[in-house]
């Protein structure tokens, strides 16, 4: 089975930068893609952020691009998400999640592995 945690989730003010972390352990973890989503309150999860397998590749949503970084360390078995030019539309749970696969997804079914999210508030 994959274990992930998020952490690094708070509050903080328009146009400020903020760093998610993801945890992950299990079997499949160093060979599969991985993801970021988020859901804001009484909206759908919506996809943010993805990884393949060796960090080597990403895809980022029109919304976050240019703004989010997403990256990892294999090593240390971490996933991370840099937030900056945060806007108060970017405020929501933040999920990390393992891919099925070792590519770039960018669609919820791919994630059969979710962490329990950590709440992002940005302030206006």
């Amino acid at each position: 089975q994959v274990q992930l945690v998020e952490s690094g989730g708070g509050l903080v003010q328009a146009g400020g930068s903020l760093r998610l972390s993801c945890a992950a352990s299990g079997r499949t973890y160093k060979n599969s893609g991985m993801g970021w989503f988020r859901q804001a309150a009484g909206k759908e999860r919506e996809f943010v952020a993805a990884i393949n397998w060796s960090g080597t590749s990403t895809y980022y949503a029109d919304s976050v691009k240019d703004r989010f970084t997403i990256s990892r360390d294999n090593a240390k078995n971490i996933v991370y998400l840099q937030m900056s030019s945060l806007k108060p539309e970017d405020t929501a749970v933040y999920y990390c999640a393992v891919a099925s696969g070792a590519g770039l997804y960018r669609n919820h079914y791919n994630y059969p592995y979710w962490g329990q999210g950590t709440q992002v508030t940005v302030s206006s």
